[in-house]
């Protein structure tokens, strides 16, 4: 069925933005994205994405370039604290992916974010447009940007972060709420550190909080991201620069190998962790929201780019199948929006330290500890398992 042309203003060129943007162009969509960085540059650390969202930018063409940036782990490992001693180990790699229809890659933030940035033109990606304002009215959306020019699209699609301007237009002003955690994150060469297991997902837990690593880069480098308790929040994000003394004695007394990755470290990223209630809507008649800036979670399930690349999908997928009319966009995001508030909200849920929280008991506990894993394993594999087109597509 032929639509009249639909053009797309996306604001934010994150994980999320991007695939819209890739998935919008592959459905015949016309689409720009407006992203208030100066340039498109190497940041972030480690991230996970999940088969739920692998699978995805498989079917977008993307999967052996995705192969060959990341890293498939082939097992996770739960070790003691002190002795380094494995608690619960869970094959991954191949086992994984046919569990879960993808596989389970650690990579770089950047280095997924290139590989999505290199499927649209650069003619579509606009650098240094900084959205202050969005103005709906029945005829479309126009975003006003902080450099005094202004753009006008049928759809609006806010990909621009926690500190979504698209969020807070339709939300009003919110007050994040402080897990009383914070995330310290780094990556290391691989050569600078010995001891750890090629292919490994570690977890140590200690007194001090949790320690996670992860390899990335081709095995070039691994990510690691401690998570410790924090009496008083240090500001909403998680670029500042972490105190490494202070990291390195939280973890005083940790086996050999974990204490060898902090060591490593020469310069690491301070997150104060925090949550969001989740909206009780996200779009209007000609706006919506994705990833973050609708449904920010913690990061303790690892769904975060996994859950902006389902959400990216279905967007897309309910755009083209809109109808003919004047309130066909309306229809198309009220559709998106009943189709991912649910489940993100649920897989959320679960992100609230129920995952990090069962790995905290006592290394005098180990059984409890193996009992936590594998209940987090079931809750992630919950995740995992969902397939947004599937459930699309069993909607219509």
């Amino acid at each position: 069925m032929s639509h009249p042309p639909l053009h797309v203003a996306v604001v934010g060129a994150g994980i999320g933005g991007l695939t819209t943007a890739i998935a919008l162009r592959r459905l015949g969509i016309g689409v720009d994205v407006y992203e208030q960085a100066p340039a498109l540059g190497e940041i972030g650390a480690g991230i996970h994405l999940a088969p739920n969202g692998s699978r995805l930018l498989a079917r977008l063409g993307l999967g052996a370039q995705l192969h060959a940036a990341a890293v498939q782990p082939e097992t996770m490992q739960v070790r003691a604290f002190d002795t380094g001693a494995v608690l619960v180990r869970q094959p991954m790699g191949k086992l994984w992916a046919d569990r879960f229809d993808g596989p389970h890659y650690t990579l770089h933030r950047a280095d997924l974010h290139a590989l999505l940035a290199a499927q649209v033109p650069a003619a579509h990606i606009h650098l240094g447009r900084r959205a202050v304002a969005v103005t709906e009215d029945t005829g479309g959306v126009t975003i006003d940007f902080a450099d005094g020019t202004a753009v006008r699209a049928d759809v609006a699609v806010g990909a621009d972060g926690v500190h979504s301007v698209l969020r807070r237009a339709l939300a009003g002003p919110e007050r994040p709420v402080f897990s009383g955690s914070a995330a310290i994150r780094a990556v290391v060469p691989a050569g600078d550190v010995t001891g750890l297991p090629a292919g490994t997902l570690l977890t140590w837990t200690g007194p001090a909080g949790r320690l996670l690593a992860h390899p990335v880069r081709s095995h070039r480098a691994w990510a690691f991201v401690a998570v410790v308790p924090e009496a008083r929040a240090a500001g909403d994000s998680w670029s500042r620069t972490a105190d490494l003394s202070a990291l390195r004695a939280a973890f005083t007394g940790a086996e050999p190998a974990a204490r060898t990755l902090l060591e490593a470290a020469t310069e690491a990223g301070h997150w104060s962790l925090y949550d969001r209630e989740p909206l009780p809507r996200w779009s209007t008649a000609r706006t919506t929201l994705l990833g973050d800036a609708a449904h920010p979670m913690l990061p303790h399930h690892g769904q975060g780019a996994s859950q902006a690349v389902e959400d990216a999908v279905a967007l897309a997928a309910c755009l083209a199948r809109r109808g003919d009319g004047p309130n066909a966009p309306a229809a198309a995001l009220a559709r998106y929006e009943n189709l991912r508030l649910a489940h993100t909200s649920r897989v959320r849920e679960g992100s609230l330290g129920g995952g990090s929280e069962r790995l905290s008991t006592p290394p005098s506990a180990p059984g409890a500890q193996r009992a936590g894993i594998r209940q987090l394993v079931r809750d992630v594999a919950l995740a995992q398992s969902y397939d947004v087109e599937a459930d699309l597509a069993a909607r219509v």
